[in-house]
């Protein structure tokens, strides 16, 4: 029996053995994986060839100083200062913004004659005036001619009529505060001064009656731009009898009055973009002569100080 039992525990011995050495062997690797690697990184080596690639992958950037006070700066010192940072030194806005939709001046103002509405055409003034109106009315008769190959029905006696009506129309906008109709019946050159200074103030306006039919004086056309943009002004005489009351934000009366009637006479510009198939005649300008009269002085609001004394002037304007 012990013979059989002796091949047995010399098997199990040497199980037990290569049990061990198998455990000892696992033990022992991860050291022996960390000192390879430890090894590796110490010897890593960098080729010189590429020394200025590795250069360029760091990028020396250099910070703004925000507490420099650059309003203190000299001219020279800011335009030195834009040219290290690669800007543009800033320029004056020197543009303008171009409307097309109307002109920016009255072309060939029409010059009237002195004395206009006060002198009977039976006088000698009168008749020089008359004289004078038929010698300049080639070119409008030519102008005219121009207008009629875009507008077929253009005619100077009925446009006069419906220059009045725009006359009025736009007038009565400008008093109820209708801004939509007075865009329609006015230019962009002449909205900003038919509206200036007339915020809170109250405009009491009515047109009585023509005191002599209204008529065309002056037709011209004109290119802008290019040869096929083209825009006609016509100026019409306006010989009419207005009421007229301004106040002022404080309801006292600063020109004019509601009672008192008084005649009128303007030469009115309308004008009218022939290019556009949309194009309606607007008012663009007044003519003002050189020899009218100045007007009445508008009346402003006063303000006397406590304990009397002086009297200062309250601006009552806008």
């Amino acid at each position: 029996m012990f013979s059989v039992l002796k091949p047995t525990l010399a098997l199990s011995a040497a199980c037990r053995v290569c049990r061990l050495g198998v455990a000892q062997a696992v033990r022992h690797v991860p050291a022996a994986c960390q000192l390879s690697t430890t090894a590796t990184q110490e010897q890593k080596v960098y080729p010189p060839k590429f020394r200025k690639l590795r250069g360029k992958k760091i990028i020396k950037v250099e910070l703004p100083d925000y507490n420099e006070d650059e309003k203190n700066m000299s001219p020279d010192e800011m335009r030195k200062k834009l040219k290290e940072r690669g800007i543009l030194p800033p320029r004056p806005w020197q543009e303008r913004p171009l409307n097309i939709s109307c002109t920016g001046a009255v072309f060939e103002e029409y010059v009237p004659p002195e004395g206009d509405g006060k002198v009977s055409i039976v006088s000698r003034t009168g008749a020089k005036q008359r004289l004078q109106l038929v010698e300049k009315k080639g070119k409008s008769m030519m102008s005219a001619r121009k207008i009629r190959t875009y507008d077929e029905d253009f005619n100077t006696e009925d446009f006069a009529e419906q220059a009045q009506e725009v006359y009025q129309r736009a007038h009565e906008a400008l008093v109820t505060g209708d801004k939509s109709t007075l865009h329609a019946t006015v230019t962009e050159m002449a909205y900003p001064k038919m509206t200036q200074n007339v915020r809170h103030k109250t405009v009491r306006w009515q047109l009585l009656r023509s005191l002599e039919p209204a008529r065309v004086v002056h037709v011209r056309h004109t290119d802008l731009i290019s040869k096929e943009n083209l825009y006609a002004q016509v100026t019409v005489r306006l010989h009419t009898q207005q009421l007229l009351a301004i106040y002022d934000r404080f309801g006292r009366l600063m020109y004019g009055s509601e009672v008192v009637a008084k005649d009128v006479l303007e030469y009115v510009v309308f004008e009218k973009h022939l290019s556009d198939e949309y194009g309606c005649w607007r008012i663009h300008s007044k003519i003002v002569p050189s020899w009218l009269p100045p007007r009445e002085p508008v009346a402003r609001t006063w303000r006397a100080e406590e304990g009397g004394g002086t009297v200062e002037k309250e601006a009552a304007a806008s």
